[in-house]
């Protein structure tokens, strides 16, 4: 008997091969970031780059894809899949989310950002830039996909998680120059949920790719610490939901006890789950396993904080 991850990736990897795949979960409709050039310029050329897991790079066009469920409930949540800021797991990872977010009445919207190790010229910036853009293009589009704009959130895996652990905590940083009346709009997510998210850039947390993509292999103090996500809780940040395995041997389960540390220290509200086995990238989790039970976990949450209603 198929588990309900593996019935969930059949139906993505046939919507990205055939035609009549895409019907079984909807066509989603793509939104580019940018009217024109992305902010400072440079980027690949040519097609998307896919692998054999899913994942895409040679990302020269970054772009929202939209899901919409058959009764949405006004929520809307953006959703970012890891790959150590060299990939996206689109497969694995934000499309598995997308559909379970659908089937709760939440419109989601897959992020495919731009990586900062393909020639763009704002580097590392340009992954917070698409991070921010596509929240505002979400709230200049509430009206048209039924959401109300005080009901979106954001969804990150591992670099995913960094990105919008960034884009939750540093929505008051301009990361752009204004292109249009859209980039008048907020940034700030309403809420975060993140999987087993990058945190730390500096040591002892500092062997990962994310690291590597965004700072280099031999970075300063100061730029690693301006790249992790726990300099920047605040207050003011939103809400967080934030899942972890401690069997994780990727990204080390020191990095969601340091943001959920952080978030303790500026009254930020956070609920924390740790699992004991569940190990790296296990996305909406196998259903023979304990860590599957996270997404029933931040249904409950979400209506917790009246979210879902």
């Amino acid at each position: 008997m198929p588990d309900r991850r593996s019935v969930l990736l059949t139906l993505v990897t046939a919507a990205l091969t055939s035609a009549s795949g895409a019907d079984a979960v909807g066509a989603p409709e793509r939104i580019p970031l940018w009217p024109g050039q992305p902010p400072g310029g440079g980027g690949p050329h040519g097609p998307i780059a896919r692998d054999d897991s899913g994942a895409v790079s040679n990302i020269a066009t970054p772009m929202l894809e939209v899901y919409l469920p058959e009764n949405p409930t006004g929520v809307a949540v953006l959703v970012a899949g890891g790959g150590g800021y060299t990939r996206i797991g689109i497969v694995k990872e934000a499309l598995p989310a997308a559909l379970w977010l659908t089937a709760q009445g939440i419109t989601a919207f897959v992020l495919t950002y731009r990586l900062p190790r393909e020639g763009w010229n704002d580097g590392p910036l340009v992954t917070f830039q698409d991070g921010q853009r596509a929240m505002r293009l979400i709230r200049v589009n509430a009206d048209r996909f039924q959401i109300d704009p005080n009901r979106i959130g954001v969804m990150g895996f591992s670099a995913g998680g960094h990105l919008c652990g960034m884009v939750a905590a540093r929505s008051d940083y301009r990361s752009y120059a204004r292109v249009d009346l859209i980039d008048d709009l907020s940034a700030r997510p309403d809420f975060a949920v993140l999987l087993y998210p990058v945190v730390s850039l500096g040591p002892p947390y500092d062997r990962t790719t994310t690291r590597r993509s965004l700072v280099g292999e031999t970075p300063t103090l100061e730029a690693s610490e301006a790249w992790s996500l726990q300099t920047y809780v605040q207050p003011n940040c939103p809400t967080i939901f934030l899942v972890q395995a401690d069997d994780d041997a990727v990204i080390s389960p020191e990095h969601s006890r340091v943001l959920d540390e952080a978030c303790r220290e500026a009254h930020v509200s956070v609920e924390y789950h740790r699992f004991a086995v569940g190990g790296h990238g296990f996305g909406i989790g196998q259903s023979d396993a304990p860590v599957a039970l996270w997404p029933r976990l931040c249904r409950l949450w979400l209506t917790s904080i009246s979210v879902m209603r």
